[in-house]
């Protein structure tokens, strides 16, 4: 990939935005969410506005990008068309709560733990017990539907119980050494005797399930789901390596009953070992976040006649290049020079410039707390640079 500096063309004239508008015939404008401040379409809207003001012959696709996190329903529905459903679910912290799920136009099921078993649904932070009971809920109300094709959507969860309390609401049965069930959370997983699969609802071995996942992490172990994640659900350090043992007990339990081994599968960690039990339970495939945003919106047809991507997040960082919504773009750009507004970069120049992304800061001459008292101010700014520099720029720098 080269560097998008490279396609800047010198051009005598005092109107940079008249020399901006005559270069740019099509921008892709694919944001992430930006974590506090604005959604993906939030964002999408916003940069596509301001494009349009300084660049109004201009072409802008907008593809706002959600990786299986929160918002990922509403892009999946706005790409392929469909509508979204209501229903009843416990919440990670077991309170009754009103979720919904997408269904598209092609009858599709798009779901979010998020939704269901998010972190932002529940009341504090309950690292020991929180659960996916409602996300299992939510599948079962899809699956009352009719609905046989499936795509999960994982991030931001509250949960470290494995994927056990999903399972437990579609009917998988988990039994302590006494032989009496129970529904597992992350402080019980080393209770689990013998799972029995005979209840699981017959609808679940009609359906197909991918799982939308932008990690990964085994299981257990230095990198998996509760040494990395736990933390952010507010695990110390003695619950971190006690949810370990646990996860780690479930993958024996599951070997020894099922004669399978999924642990260290790349994704199994994800979302406190969710992506474990989708496959375990679900019988799911782990499939790239990003990439499936990316086909559905057919980014790979756009691209091939775009001058500029604009992307973007809340924090750029070494993680944005690994699996990530910006390391997905980079794979699809056929070399189509990328701009990617963040809040806050902390990658250093010359990294940027050897995986030729240029990165703009909506920070850029203010605090971030004032970036994110008032995002739409700071971002429209930030285009305008991104527009201005692709006409003045001769060189490639990392932050304006």
């Amino acid at each position: 990939m080269r560097s998008w500096v490279s396609n800047v063309v010198d051009q005598d004239t005092d109107n940079d935005f008249e020399r901006s508008d005559s270069m740019l015939r099509k921008v892709i404008v694919a944001p992430d969410s930006y974590k506090g401040s604005l959604s993906a379409r939030e964002a999408a809207d916003i940069i596509a506005d301001e494009i349009a003001l300084v660049c109004p012959n201009c072409s802008v696709v907008k593809i706002p990008i959600a990786d299986g996190g929160e918002g990922s329903v509403e892009t999946i529905i706005d790409a392929l068309g469909g509508r979204t459903v209501k229903t009843r679910v416990l919440s990670a912290d077991e309170r009754e709560i009103t979720a919904h799920y997408g269904i598209t136009s092609d009858e599709r099921a798009i779901l979010e733990v998020a939704q269901s078993s998010g972190i932002t649904r529940q009341i504090g932070l309950h690292p020991m017990t929180s659960s996916t009971y409602g996300f299992g809920q939510l599948i079962s109300s899809a699956l009352d539907k009719g609905l046989r094709d499936f795509i999960l959507c994982i991030g931001g969860s509250a949960t470290t119980d494995g994927g056990c309390g999903m399972a437990a609401a579609l009917g998988v049965t988990f039994l302590d050494d006494k032989n009496s069930s129970f529904v597992p959370n992350g402080a019980t997983l080393p209770g689990i005797a013998r799972i029995d699969i005979a209840g699981l609802d017959t609808r679940v071995r009609e359906s197909t399930f991918s799982v939308m996942c932008d990690v990964d992490n085994p299981l257990f172990g230095p990198n998996g789901a509760s040494v990395v994640y736990a933390p952010q659900k507010g695990a110390d350090p003695t619950q971190v390596r006690a949810l370990d043992s646990g996860l780690r007990h479930l993958s024996e339990v599951v070997r020894r009953e099922f004669d399978s081994d999924l642990s260290d599968v790349g994704g199994a960690g994800a979302s406190g070992g969710l992506g474990f039990g989708c496959m375990v339970f679900l019988g799911a495939k782990l499939v790239s976040g990003i990439d499936v945003v990316l086909d559905i919106s057919d980014f790979d047809t756009q691209v091939a006649d775009s001058d500029l991507i604009i992307t973007g997040e809340g924090k750029l960082d070494g993680q944005s290049f690994s699996g990530k919504v910006l390391s997905g773009i980079m794979r699809h750009a056929k070399e189509v020079p990328i701009a990617t507004i963040c809040g806050v970069c902390d990658v250093e120049e010359d990294e940027l410039n050897k995986r030729g992304v240029r990165a703009f800061e909506t920070s850029t001459g203010v605090s971030v707390e004032e970036s994110l008292k008032h995002p739409e101010k700071y971002m429209r700014r930030a285009v305008d640079k991104v527009i201005d520099t692709m006409s003045d720029r001769a060189e490639p720098t990392a932050l304006p």
